[in-house]
C-alpha cells in the first residue's frame, strides 16, 4: 500500500515538473501573429521584432474602452521615440449581420479620436493565440517576440498608463 502511495506521488511530481517546464517553455515561445490596420496594412509579430509592443484588446462598444484607448495614449505619447509600440485591437466581426459589427467606419473615427493604430482581430484568432480571454484586456510582447504580461479587465480608476509604464520598464 505505502509502494502505491509512494509511486503515486513520485507521478504526481514527475506531472508537476513537465507542466512547469512547458508552462515556462510557452511562455518564453515567440508570439506569432498578422493583424490588418484599418488603413489596410499588416501588422505582424516579425515586423515588430526588436520593440516592445503593447496591445489593448477591446470592442468598441464597451464602456471602459474610452479609458482603455486614454492610457493606451498616453502610454504611446510617454514612450514615443523608446522602442514600443503600442496598438488597439478590436475584436468586433467585420460582418455587418453579427451583434458585435463594427465596421471600418466606425473604427477610423475612433482612431482619429485617440491618435492612435487601430487594429482588428475580428475571429478573435489572434487575442485567442495570446491568453485574452475577457475584454478589454493588455498584451505586453517583449523586443523577443514573447509575451511577457498579461492583464485582464481594466480598473476605471487606476492609471492605466502607470499601471503598463512599470512594467514597460523592466523590459527596456
Amino acid at each position: 500500500m505505502q509502494l502505491k502511495i509512494r509511486t503515486f506521488l513520485l507521478l504526481l511530481a514527475a506531472v508537476a515538473v513537465l507542466a512547469t517546464v512547458s508552462g515556462k517553455a510557452s511562455a518564453q515561445s515567440p508570439a506569432e501573429f498578422s493583424l490588418k490596420a484599418i488603413d489596410g496594412q499588416a501588422v505582424t509579430s516579425d515586423s515588430l521584432r526588436g520593440e516592445v509592443v503593447v496591445l489593448g484588446f477591446g470592442a468598441s462598444w464597451l464602456p471602459l474602452t474610452r479609458n482603455q484607448m486614454e492610457g493606451l495614449k498616453k502610454l504611446a505619447d510617454q514612450y514615443a521615440g523608446r522602442g514600443v509600440a503600442v496598438y488597439w485591437v478590436s475584436t468586433e466581426s467585420e460582418s455587418p449581420k453579427s451583434k458585435n459589427f463594427a465596421s471600418d467606419d466606425q473604427l477610423r473615427e475612433l482612431a482619429r479620436k485617440y491618435k492612435m493604430t487601430v487594429l482588428r482581430d475580428p475571429d478573435g484568432s489572434v487575442s485567442g493565440r495570446l491568453g485574452v480571454d475577457q475584454l478589454p484586456s493588455i498584451v505586453i510582447i517583449n523586443k523577443q517576440g514573447a509575451v511577457a504580461a498579461a492583464m485582464g479587465g481594466l480598473d476605471p480608476a487606476a492609471d492605466l498608463a502607470k499601471q503598463l509604464a512599470e512594467k514597460l520598464d523592466k523590459l527596456l
